[in-house]
């Protein structure tokens, strides 16, 4: 059975909103490597996935054991979801992620370290622009 156009188009849209998440956790890891290490990254994106998942069960899935991190299973999970809760799922691990790395680091230094790579929202994202 094909799937009718909404459905494609909702398949669609939650695979665009898994690379777009994808893409930011990337993104993250460039920036913080540096600093904290492979491990370390991949330490705190785990405990990221086991903290936000009390809430977004599909991001207890997502959890992968490789290094460095290739987010394959994150963007699997997400791209089973529906696109919102795709992106709420997505707002959750970055918002715990910063929670998370503000306790170890501190604000100020969080701050300076994601800079322009730190937005807290991502349900916002042009996956709900569904008109070209």
């Amino acid at each position: 059975m094909q799937p009718t156009d909404p459905e494609k188009q909702v398949a669609e849209q939650a695979q665009f909103v898994a690379m777009a998440a994808v893409g930011r956790w990337e993104t993250i890891v460039d920036v913080l490597t540096p600093i904290l290490g492979q491990r370390g990254v991949a330490a705190l994106y785990r405990r990221t996935l086991n903290v936000a998942g009390a809430s977004h069960p599909c991001l207890i899935e997502a959890h992968e054991s490789d290094e460095p991190l290739s987010f394959k299973r994150l963007r699997r999970v997400l791209a089973q979801q529906s696109p919102e809760a795709a992106a709420a799922a997505t707002d959750a691990s970055l918002e715990t992620f910063h929670g998370l790395l503000n306790s170890l680091i501190g604000t100020s230094l969080t701050q300076r370290l994601l800079g322009s790579v730190w937005s807290p929202i991502f349900s916002g994202s042009p996956a709900q622009d569904t008109k070209t």
